[in-house]
């Protein structure tokens, strides 16, 4: 039985994602859902983030065995298997197949094999399956090894061939929002690129073919979470709020493709396709780095003071809500311990 893939993505950088990945990661965790997160993103951040810089450079100097996502799938380039890697122990409820810089080189294995999946010989199209479902496969086998409940991919702010092959085996997609113009404008690329990935997999994935069960590329998009903007008097500031009112029609329009009638389009705060509208979280987030923490986990040893202290009991707050929200959404409330 297969594990539920969660992926975080925006092709806009610089919306938060990876801090909104580590963070859920860790919440889970605390609510005792076992997770493993991979973090395909090839410039490695939440590595970064999980990890201290001297453990990340023995991951990427010790060749003898597969300790990033990257070594595991490196075999493929010569025709081999991928190798099951070495899971990275965070807490007894976290695990990490980490990231490497090394991964960027495996884009063009995969623009090469998407090609070659349309083929009509079965050797051609098998050999492609194997590469296009390698990161699925090993994110499977890696989740049954550690008992994890669900996992998570992290990915690039992009739509290479990385990030397409991680989406076909995912199941819910979470889109991070800024509250900005940019951010509106990658909706408008995500929604089609997910809906034309999803038609040519079909077409392609309806070949014959046993060696194992290929993921089904539904990459339903659970709903969006809108990050990091400013407050005052508990709305956004006039400069966020104009692109905060957009987002719940641009997502209809270019996620959902539903008509909108400008009349009933609601509120972000009432919106059901919204996961989140998270508070910018102020002089918490650079605290958390230093001390390699999630913010809802500081300590007043770990420097927080004053106002701070309640900022870290509200961002407690928001995550556990958030991270509920996503498995209830996704059907997993079984998971939510009481």
């Amino acid at each position: 039985m297969t594990k539920p893939v969660f992926t975080f993505f925006n092709n806009k950088g610089g919306v938060g994602k990876t801090t909104l990945v580590y963070h859920i990661a860790h919440m889970f965790a605390l609510m005792g859902v076992c997770v493993l997160v991979v973090d395909c993103d090839p410039q490695a951040n939440l590595s970064a983030a999980f990890l201290r810089d001297e453990e990340l450079q023995q991951l990427w100097d010790d060749t003898s065995c597969p300790q990033t996502i990257y070594r595991a799938v490196q075999p493929m380039v010569r025709w081999g298997n991928y190798s099951t890697p070495r899971l990275q122990h965070i807490s007894s409820q976290l695990y990490l197949i980490a990231g490497d810089l090394g991964l960027s080189s495996f884009e063009d294995q995969l623009s090469e094999q998407w090609s070659k999946a349309n083929d009509d010989n079965i050797n051609t199209y098998s050999r492609a399956f194997d590469v296009l479902t390698a990161f699925w496969r090993c994110a499977q086998e890696a989740a049954h090894t550690c008992r994890a409940d669900v996992i998570i991919f992290d990915i690039g702010p992009n739509l290479g061939a990385i990030n397409r092959s991680v989406l076909l085996g995912t199941d819910h997609v979470i889109v991070p929002l800024g509250a900005d113009l940019f951010s509106l404008r990658g909706l408008q690329n995500i929604g089609p690129a997910l809906r034309e990935w999803h038609k040519s997999w079909e077409t392609r994935s309806a070949k014959t073919f046993s060696d194992y069960t290929l993921p089904k590329g539904n990459m339903h998009v659970l709903g969006y979470v809108a990050m990091q903007h400013q407050e005052r008097l508990y709305r956004p500031v006039q400069a966020y709020k104009q692109w905060v009112d957009r987002i719940p029609a641009d997502y209809r329009k270019y996620i959902r493709e539903e008509e909108i009638d400008p009349a009933k389009i609601p509120r972000i705060e009432e919106d059901t396709y919204a996961l989140a509208l998270l508070r910018h979280y102020k002089s918490i987030i650079p605290i958390g780095q230093e001390a390699r923490k999630p913010i809802f986990s500081l300590r007043t040893a770990d420097g927080v003071s004053g106002s701070q202290i309640a900022t870290v009991k509200a961002a407690y707050d928001d995550f556990q809500t958030l991270a509920a929200k996503i498995l209830t959404k996704a059907n997993l409330s079984e998971l939510l311990r009481p």
